[in-house]
């Protein structure tokens, strides 16, 4: 005879697990989405995530399959992990990009702090956890992402309204770099800049995306405020280095998108430190703590420190980025975490039920 099982304490079990991405347990968090308890001790769990999981979702598979069947009473189990992304709120009055379900910026107040480098590994480690991404450069003075993309070419118009994203290790994106010459400088007025990049950002034919990075160029200017008075965002990944004069820069980045309510999904720390590779020797060249220190102040969370590495470098400028050159090394491995450490931050904000909605339509 074998004990008789409830559902209660099924979602006990459920809820005593902590998924370290959403930091939460899967009840609270709300992902489960199916649960049947059979009279004869079967037991059936399907678990749908916000966020692209990657690899985790196999082992989150195995950990529960082993957690349940250590139950009194169970004769059998069946365990679904499953990710579907949807689309999250953003700034009131502004309508979503069709074609895009979440755009998350990434900034950062000051220039040379690795953000470019950040934000198109980041878009490659969301897209090898599973995501549909694309890749937008919203530097019009130093687009930088053609480079590090290895793509120089032009896109093709479609019509007289849109052009097609390049694809790129199988990103689409679009930049400023891919209309002009490399060596030419963009000699705008703010006016200009702006209106370009709004006319980039809604012209380009975005095809069925989970998530739009947009790499924005460094401070709090133009850009950033066309960005957020205009454009649909769902939240933002600020990148620091632990330097202190990074650290004051980067908490007005923090201040700006606290102002026009742009939720923060979290800091990366870049630069956080040096390992020889000969010798072994480690060393904080930029400082140490910096970036857990200013997480804590603002309540915000930390995605992850990345160290001071040749590969990113080399891999940014040759047009092969670390997690599409090298996706089993430890830094793709942070790279990774970070990705949906931040996706998850946002699948737990509230949904965009816009395009739910009838449109009426007065003739």
């Amino acid at each position: 005879m074998y004990a008789m099982l409830t559902e209660a304490q099924v979602r006990k079990q459920l809820g005593a697990f902590h998924d370290p991405y959403m930091d939460q347990d899967l009840e609270s968090a709300g992902v489960v989405q199916e649960l049947a308890v059979g009279e004869a001790g079967q037991v059936r769990v399907r678990i749908v995530l916000g966020y692209p999981a990657g690899d985790w979702a196999e082992t989150l598979h195995e950990t529960l399959t082993k957690e349940l069947q250590a139950l009194d009473g169970v004769q059998e189990v069946s365990v679904t992990v499953e990710s579907n992304i949807l689309a999250h709120a953003v700034q009131v009055g502004i309508q979503p990009l069709p074609g895009v379900k979440n755009i998350i910026a990434v900034a950062s107040g000051k220039g040379g702090v690795g953000k470019s480098t950040t934000a198109v590994n980041l878009a490659l480690a969301l897209q090898h956890n599973g995501a549909q991404v694309g890749l937008m450069d919203a530097d019009i003075y130093g687009p930088s992402q053609p480079r590090m993309l290895g793509c120089d070419r032009r896109p093709e118009a479609t019509s007289g309204q849109s052009m097609e994203p390049l694809i790129s290790h199988r990103l689409q994106s679009m930049s400023i770099g891919y209309l002009v010459d490399e060596e030419t400088p963009t000699i705008w007025r703010g006016p200009m800049v702006t209106s370009a990049l709004q006319q980039l950002l809604v012209q380009t034919h975005w095809q069925d995306l989970d998530y739009l990075i947009i790499d924005l160029p460094p401070g709090t200017g133009d850009i950033q405020l066309t960005l957020s008075q205009k454009i649909p965002v769902s939240g933002a990944v600020i990148v620091t280095t632990p330097q202190d004069i990074s650290l004051l820069d980067a908490r007005k980045s923090l201040k700006m998108f606290e102002k026009v309510r742009i939720p923060i999904l979290g800091l990366v720390e870049n630069m956080s430190g040096y390992r020889c590779p000969q010798c072994g020797h480690e060393e904080d060249i930029f400082g140490s703590g910096g970036g857990w220190s200013m997480a804590k102040q603002y309540s915000v969370a930390l995605l992850g420190q990345l160290p001071l590495d040749r590969s990113i470098r080399e891999g940014a400028d040759t047009g092969n980025p670390t997690v599409a050159m090298q996706p089993d090394s430890a830094i793709s491995h942070i790279y990774l975490e970070i990705a949906r450490r931040a996706s998850a931050r946002l699948a737990l904000q509230g949904r965009d039920y816009s395009s739910k909605f009838p449109k009426i339509v007065v003739e």
